[in-house]
């Protein structure tokens, strides 16, 4: 009897394979060589012929070099934490693949000599808030805050609303942050009803600041009171503002959400917010502010372990200074153009489709508790799973027993991708019951 382990194809004849170059090429030949291993391994216990080996093999390694799949968003959340918030403009992709290689991004090419990291971002986002003196960033808007702690509140007191003790992602609170950096909060006033004279109260000689957090992520109605950022003026300490979701003007669709321009006018002296959610950016964290206390935390030796690479750079100068990114873009799409545009997507997949008015809204931390008017193709609420195992994967929600495949965080030019991840689904399902 012949020995199995003879008709194994060898490790370099497979690697050699034409078939195999591109995954090579792309994967690298670490990866495909134990992909190879396997392969031979089913072969050599007979579970694979000899002339299989290269096909699994291929079908075993991913088609990309990273195990991130991509994703239709069609939840109509616009900024959807899970699905990595802020999704990149085409002009900020092709800034990242600039700036993947070398680059100025710490050289004064026209002398020679070290230049100001970034300086082309920060021109930027000083250009975008002409309000602030004075612009930093660093590598999310959790650090912008801890910055402003470590820098300014290391062992003093920091005079904040007790309404305003957030919880942010994942169990992390802004609070224990905060007091892990040094500081102790000195809360005032009640979960529902803060006075400016409870601020009055409070402020000593100890404290550092007052810290007035926007509730991004929850809204308290009713027997309420808040005293804005004007109302917090005259105290003697600066006012730090965490607007949380990094819009930085003023947006119709969005009259309640603060933003960097209005809340440093109003007299905050320092604000901090992220980058990847209503800018539509990378993830990042902005400070902005008064040049003094911007120089002062850019300059503190925390700053450094905060400091973000040149793609951060890279992306935010070109969400900063091109074309409209597509957070803004979804927040400007009328309702009647998505219903339109469901119309086609339903008529484009047959049944059992169907256009319907939904609401979408911002997510990310943003805006809570107000809807966005949207559109979406409703489908049997049981393609859920199967939708999410599609290459790409598509995601939507089930509302009153429906899969709704929101249009509001959807581009345009994902609508053919996302009809044929569907017909595909529905024309294997017939299939299947055939």
């Amino acid at each position: 009897m012949e020995d199995a382990r003879r008709r194994v194809p060898r490790t370099d004849t497979v690697l050699g394979d034409p078939a195999l170059a591109p995954t090579l090429e792309r994967l690298g030949r670490a990866r495909v060589k134990a992909a190879v291993a396997e392969a031979q391994t089913a072969c050599r216990e007979a579970r694979l012929a000899p002339d299989e080996v290269v096909a699994a093999v291929l079908a075993a390694l991913p088609a990309a070099p990273v195990s991130m799949r991509r994703v239709l968003n069609a939840t109509g959340v616009v900024v959807h934490t899970n699905l990595g918030r802020a999704p990149l403009s085409a002009a900020a992709v092709d800034a990242l693949a600039l700036a993947a290689g070398a680059t100025d991004v710490e050289l004064d090419l026209e002398t020679g000599l070290r230049g100001r990291r970034g300086a082309a971002a920060l021109a930027a986002l000083a250009a975008a808030v002409p309000d602030a003196g004075g612009v930093h960033v660093v590598n999310n808007g959790a650090a912008a805050l801890a910055l402003v702690t470590c820098a300014l509140a290391a062992g003093r007191e920091v005079v904040v609303s007790r309404g305003e003790l957030v919880e942010i992602g994942d169990g992390f609170r802004i609070p224990e942050l905060m007091e892990s950096l040094g500081a102790r909060l000195r809360e005032v006033g009640t979960t529902n009803r803060v006075r400016r004279e409870d601020y009055e109260r409070a402020v000593t000689d100890r404290t550092a600041f007052v810290l007035k957090v926007h509730p991004s992520n929850f809204r308290v109605e009713g027997f309420t009171s808040a005293v804005p950022v004007e109302g917090l003026q005259g105290l003697g300490v600066p006012v730090v503002a965490d607007i949380g979701s990094g819009l930085l003007a003023p947006h119709p669709r969005l009259p309640d959400e603060p933003d960097a321009a209005t809340t440093l006018r109003a007299g905050a002296d320092l604000v901090t917010a992220s980058g990847d959610k209503l800018l539509g950016g990378p993830q990042a964290g902005l400070l902005l502010g008064e040049t003094g206390l911007v120089q002062r935390l850019r300059r503190h030796p925390f700053a450094r372990a905060l400091r973000v690479d040149k793609l951060t750079l890279a992306a935010l100068e070109a969400t900063l200074t091109g074309p409209v990114p597509p957070v803004a873009a979804a927040l400007a799409t009328r309702p009647d153009e998505l219903l339109e545009r469901a119309r086609r997507l339903a008529a484009a997949i047959g049944a059992p489709a169907e256009a319907v008015a939904s609401q979408g809204r911002v997510g990310g931390g943003g805006a809570p508790g107000v809807p966005l008017p949207s559109a979406a193709v409703a489908l049997p609420h049981r393609l859920a799973a199967p939708l999410r195992h599609g290459s790409p994967a598509i995601v939507g929600h089930v509302h009153e027993g429906r899969l709704l495949l929101d249009l509001l965080a959807l581009p345009p030019a994902d609508d053919h991708a996302l009809a044929d991840g569907v017909r595909r689904l529905l024309a294997h399902d017939a299939e299947g019951g055939r």
